[in-house]
């Protein structure tokens, strides 16, 4: 079973996340939008298929991160959840909560070794 096929997303604290979207648009070039930016990309071995990877600022106050206390949050590609998650509930992997779903695809949160929260995420592409 494949288990993380790409980085979703890269997600960090700031002060003013609105600033800081605006500087990397500015002096990067970043494509921003309301949630930061979205870096479109093909994956391989199938290169007519486009995915795609997030780069959201979130304000320090945020508590999105929990029970993390890092500034940072990692976003995983992944390609079947849920049976992803019933072999880290047996590897004895924290799951920190329930899988949602959304119409733009399937989301977990589990622990990784040092207890940095980490985003999984099966794609509806």
């Amino acid at each position: 079973m494949k288990r993380v096929t790409g980085i979703g997303g890269v997600f960090f604290t700031c002060k003013d996340p609105k600033k800081m979207t605006e500087w990397y648009q500015k002096h990067l070039g970043l494509d921003t939008n309301p949630y930061g930016a979205t870096f479109e990309w093909y994956e391989s071995p199938d290169s007519s298929k486009k995915a795609q990877t997030q780069w959201t600022p979130f304000p320090q106050t945020t508590n999105y991160f929990a029970p993390s206390n890092k500034d940072f949050m990692i976003n995983y590609r992944v390609e079947n959840l849920e049976a992803l998650v019933e072999v880290l509930k047996t590897e004895g992997v924290t799951i920190v909560d329930t899988i949602e779903t959304f119409d733009y695809g399937k989301f977990v949160h589990i622990l990784d070794g040092e207890g940095n929260k980490v985003q999984l995420w099966e794609p509806i592409d």
